[in-house]
């Protein structure tokens, strides 16, 4: 999708940062920048084609258009050039965010804005259009280690082929490695899924760690050929997957994850892995949804 990169503004310092991230992805992406700043008010307080303030709030008027002017101004020193709208919409955030996310390539928010929850690891705008959006949602945690790779999390599930795509395409734009990481354990059941293996078994680690070795390269199987310009590191992890992904992240300028991945239930949008990072990695975290239907 040709859309333009959407970010959610409030002036909180979370949302300046993504506001820089986003400008530098769709001046690499050759797309627009969408500034996004929605008021959580009723819409019945709202007549149809009225103003998002009441009369007599012009300072909230004159709040809302200089948070506006310094994103904006701080997107064109990001990257000087790129097509920037801004966007006053009445509405919750995360409803408003979830419908520009429709037409958008991207969505970018800050992983806490304000909000009286203060002590929260992430916002609940952050964590509901991580699960809810119909474009990949980058959440930044922190600002990008300048050259990190991208990692990408890797658990060979259907759920999982869009973030595959995202982080070859992220890297190849940003001109950076890819670290493919799957962590894996000994409980895993991929290894004894045939009918006549007993339900207890001393697991033969070998054989594991074959299994999950093949898990990994067909996860990757032809991305090589699309991509020729990204130089790939394969990670093969015996260890917690939670626990492993985020303390790879340290390392890493940004981490690529699917919604759901292998063992979810299916009325959650999304996985423990993908909650996991949103909430405690080291750095920005993508969020990708596969599209129903999708090859």
């Amino acid at each position: 999708m040709n859309g333009p990169v959407v970010v959610g503004v409030d002036g909180s310092p979370s949302s300046l940062v993504a506001v820089e991230v986003a400008a530098r992805e769709a001046g690499l992406r050759g797309v627009g920048l969408r500034l996004v700043h929605a008021f959580g008010w009723p819409a019945a307080h709202v007549p149809p084609g009225g103003r998002p303030w009441p009369s007599g709030s012009a300072g909230m008027r004159e709040l809302v258009d200089g948070t506006l002017t310094k994103a904006e101004r701080l997107a064109h020193e990001t990257a000087a050039g790129i097509d920037i709208m801004r966007e006053v919409v009445v509405g919750e955030p995360v409803l408003v965010l979830e419908i520009e996310s429709r037409t958008a390539s991207l969505a970018v928010v800050g992983s806490r804005g304000h909000s009286r929850f203060g002590a929260l690891l992430l916002g609940s705008t952050a964590g509901h259009l991580a699960a809810h959006a119909a474009c990949p949602v980058l959440v930044v945690r922190d600002r990008p280690k300048p050259g990190g790779p991208v990692l990408l999390a890797v658990d060979g599930s259907p759920a999982a082929k869009g973030a595959v795509e995202f982080a070859f395409a992220e890297a190849s734009l940003h001109g950076t490695d890819l670290v493919a990481l799957h962590a894996w354990n000994t409980r895993t059941d991929r290894a004894y899924a045939g009918p006549s293996d007993p339900p207890f078994v001393t697991y033969d680690e070998d054989r594991l760690r074959d299994e999950e070795q093949r898990v990994l390269a067909e996860a990757l199987s032809g991305m090589g050929e699309r991509y020729p310009d990204v130089e790939v590191h394969r990670r093969l992890v015996r260890g917690r997957i939670r626990h492993t992904l985020i303390e790879a992240s340290a390392d890493a300028g940004l981490v690529v994850v699917g919604a759901r991945g292998r063992g979810g239930f299916a009325g959650l949008l999304l996985g423990s892995v993908s909650q996991a990072l949103l909430h405690h990695a080291q750095c920005p975290v993508a969020v990708v949804r596969t599209r129903e239907g999708a090859p």
